[in-house]
């Protein structure tokens, strides 16, 4: 299945618009970003898995460390488009795949490791 960026970015955008009240007021200085496919830096902080292997990545400091970082940029989380648009058969699917994936970052950025992001991730 494909769709362009821009009907992307949307789709992005309402699932995030989607999360429970108490999820988004809990976010603090985050950024989400939709690229196409990680950059090589980003693939190789991962140790240099498939690049349409990743959907997700959470890029930041986790809010229990926040406070001993000093003044940082915002978090950023980047939704994947390309890996994402292949893993999926049908635009239901590919909502589906979009919100998990940006709940499974948003674990992140609330300290879960990645068995707990997982978890997340099913709710």
């Amino acid at each position: 299945m494909e769709i362009s960026l821009e009907q992307f970015t949307q789709i992005a955008g309402r699932a995030f618009d989607d999360l429970p009240s108490t999820t988004k007021e809990k976010l603090y200085n985050v950024a989400l970003v939709v690229e196409d496919l990680p950059t090589r830096e980003q693939m190789e902080s991962l140790g240099g898995k498939n690049q349409y292997s990743l959907f997700g990545l959470y890029e930041g400091y986790v809010q229990s460390s926040r406070m001993h970082a000093g003044p940082v940029l915002p978090d950023k989380i980047t939704l994947f488009r390309l890996p994402i648009m292949r893993s999926c058969d049908d635009i239901n699917a590919l909502k589906q795949r979009v919100l998990a994936t940006l709940k499974h970052e948003i674990a992140h950025h609330f300290g879960s490791d990645e068995k707990g992001a997982r978890q997340a991730t099913n709710k």
